[in-house]
């Protein structure tokens, strides 16, 4: 009896060893989320211009469409003599000032629309908080210009009742619906992707993408956008955003790809 307690024994660890080591062999796809940003009204043009360049070359992304002057305008070089951003970016609509442009480009963005460039990029409130946005808009000011943006702007940003210390920032926000439809419209998906008569066709189409991706392929996509590119679309690399595995539920992930995984 004890011998075959003893085969028991040895099989049921033997397994848990096994499927340990198989978990740990999976790759864990860590996803950067936008820092919480905390002001006060006595906040310096420095710090928020710090704030912002962190943001603009991390975790905000704008370098994956900005950076290379071929997706989106390079804001951080001359374009048409006019100078960097923060020089030019007073002339672009009469009657707005810098800060007002570029903050109207962050939440409207397809308002105005640089002459050859298409209108791909999205409302920077799906990821950002108002904070961390017009840090951005400082460390953009900076660029070639003056930094106009100041601790009233972020006082004004906050709800009332609210104070700074309050603002978590939309990037670790998460919705509460599971319908996979709005889920893709929330997370900004149709911005770039084509799903019936929705979208815009910047990366792959989603209406027949579980033909051509399995369901681990559709969720690593996902997660970890740039692990491995759809031929034809390699040029749109770094574009999608890698911070889904935070502004999604693991319930929310598993409703998309499955809905995804069934549109054949």
């Amino acid at each position: 009896m004890w011998a075959t307690n003893l085969k028991i024994l040895g099989i049921v660890l033997g397994t848990l060893a096994l499927y340990t080591l198989i978990a740990n062999g999976i790759p864990q796809v860590e996803s950067e989320v936008p820092q919480e940003l905390s002001f006060t009204g006595e906040v310096s043009a420095a710090e928020l211009v710090a704030a912002g360049e962190e943001l603009y070359a991390g975790a905000g992304g704008c370098t994956a469409c900005h950076g290379l002057g071929t997706r989106a305008p390079n804001l951080l070089s001359d374009a048409g003599g006019q100078g960097a951003i923060g020089a030019r970016c007073g002339q672009r609509v009469e009657g707005e000032s810098c800060k007002e442009y570029l903050y109207r480009s962050m939440i409207e963005p397809n308002v105005f629309v640089v002459e050859g460039f298409q209108p791909i990029m999205p409302d920077m409130r799906r990821t950002l908080s108002e904070v961390q946005i017009w840090a951005m808009i400082a460390y953009l000011q900076s660029v070639g210009g003056e930094v106009t943006v100041t601790g009233d702007d972020i006082a004004a940003a906050q709800p009332a009742g609210e104070d700074e210390a309050s603002d978590s920032g939309a990037g670790a926000m998460i919705v509460a619906t599971t319908d996979p439809l709005e889920l893709l419209r929330e997370m900004q998906c149709l911005a770039c992707h084509l799903l019936g008569d929705e979208g815009a066709q910047v990366g792959p189409p989603l209406d027949d993408l579980g033909s051509r991706l399995t369901t681990d392929q559709i969720r690593e996509s996902i997660l970890d956008p740039n692990a491995e590119l759809a031929a034809g679309y390699e040029q749109f690399g770094g574009m999608m955003p890698a911070n889904f595995g935070q502004r999604l539920t693991a319930e929310q992930l598993e409703v998309i790809v499955s809905y995804l995984g069934s549109q054949k």
